[in-house]
């Protein structure tokens, strides 16, 4: 499943980042905190390799 924006995408990459034990759990905010519990590595890995060209900064709410 690939990210719908810059801002997913960067959340992802803390949250795998903090799964893999490179980054303090205590440290995340906002929906990478959500993301590290509620998601798989694998999952992680989708949404954080994601390109990142063409995304828009934040995805719409519609």
């Amino acid at each position: 499943m690939p990210a719908k924006s810059k801002a997913q995408q960067m959340a992802a990459g803390a949250a795998l980042s903090a799964k893999r034990g490179e980054k303090k759990k205590s440290e995340l905010k906002g929906a990478s905190k959500e993301m590290v519990e509620s998601m798989t590595e694998r999952e992680l890995e989708e949404l954080a390799s994601t390109k990142r060209k063409g995304k828009p900064q934040h995805a719409s709410k519609s």
